[in-house]
């Protein structure tokens, strides 16, 4: 049974989703192993074992007081960079509470772009994602790839938040997204909103739609890296820049400022014990299937070679805002 007498005390109530019309929400009732197990909050962390219930958002409003507030802090990322990785990495701290791109971000995104969200539901939200459990010190949520375009929003709405924002070169993430068994539909499902984006952060609405899958991936990079360059604009030292391809390179010194710019216990020992995580070994996604560094550099190379023609499509079309953008050209 879903008591909304609890909601404030702990966050063993979540809520997953939004309703059509953002009156109602679907509470899930979970534990810290919930959490820990889930590596989306969507669709995909169901278990059958799962209890909830869906509840009116004005009986949630009416709690938000009572809720003790965690230090809330963020991962942002372009995607398919260690996000996830590093998001289990913080879960090992033992004292941290990671959620993995919540639902009613993106939902809040959308709506955003059209103006349709309220600014109630936006801090609501944030309230409720600020709960842990005893042993939660801080709440570190990663919002997907396309959802930091609310990155501003979020480090505005909390001044004391600190953020890490993950990113890679053009050429391994288009390499990444084309080696994907789902690249088309990915690409193509998130399409409309990133040239939307890309024509309103350059201010060209003459852009064209990308006509290959080089040529979105191409694309992606281009509007995530650009909402990038804008959250660190508006935010500072507040957002620590990581390039992931430097992190797996020195992997404890990466670690160590990351743990440190969120003011985490970022001793020797702790590090080394992140080292040695079994998170490494594992892919974090699915952490039923085994994963290594060496294992990316192979799956890289074989997509280098399978998708020469379109990764060079891709680069030629970044190439090609280049010479048009300035701002563009300072990215690549």
């Amino acid at each position: 049974m879903i008591d909304l007498s609890e909601l404030g005390g702990s966050a063993a109530l979540y809520p997953q989703k939004l309703g059509p019309q953002l009156e109602r929400a679907l509470v899930v009732r979970m534990t810290e192993g919930d959490y820990r197990a889930a590596s989306f909050l969507d669709e995909r962390m169901f278990t059958r074992q799962m209890e909830g219930a869906w509840v009116p958002v004005s009986a949630m409003e009416i709690r938000l007081g009572e809720i003790e507030a965690k230090p809330l802090h963020f991962i942002f990322h372009i995607g398919h960079v260690g996000s996830t990785l590093l998001s289990r990495l913080l879960d090992d701290l033992g004292d941290v509470l990671s959620l993995r791109e919540p639902l009613p971000l993106r939902t809040l995104a959308e709506l955003y772009d059209f103006g349709k969200a309220p600014d109630a539901l936006f801090e609501m939200f944030l309230r409720l994602w600020s709960r842990g459990f005893d042993s939660t010190r801080a709440v570190v949520l990663k919002a997907t790839s396309s959802a930091a375009r609310l990155g501003n929003r979020l480090m505005q709405a909390r001044p004391d938040a600190r953020a890490v924002y993950l990113s890679v070169a053009a050429e391994p993430y288009i390499a990444t997204l084309l080696a994907g068994p789902y690249a088309a539909s990915d690409l193509n499902g998130f399409g409309p909103e990133r040239l939307s984006r890309l024509r309103k952060l350059l201010n060209d609405p003459a852009i064209v739609q990308p006509k290959t899958l080089g040529e979105l991936a191409a694309m992606s990079w281009l509007a995530e890296k650009l909402t990038q360059q804008s959250v660190f604009a508006a935010n500072g030292a507040r957002v620590l820049p990581v390039d992931f391809e430097k992190f797996l390179d020195a992997m404890d010194e990466s670690l160590t400022q990351i743990l440190q710019h969120f003011g985490f216990d970022a001793s020797p020992a702790r590090i080394a014990s992140l080292m040695q995580s079994a998170t490494l070994t594992r892919y974090s996604k699915s952490p039923d299937q085994a994963y290594s560094r060496d294992l990316r550099a192979q799956l890289l190379q074989q997509s280098r070679t399978n998708f020469t023609e379109e990764i060079k499509r891709g680069l030629n079309w970044i190439e090609a805002l280049a010479q048009r953008h300035k701002a563009v050209a300072a990215i690549i």
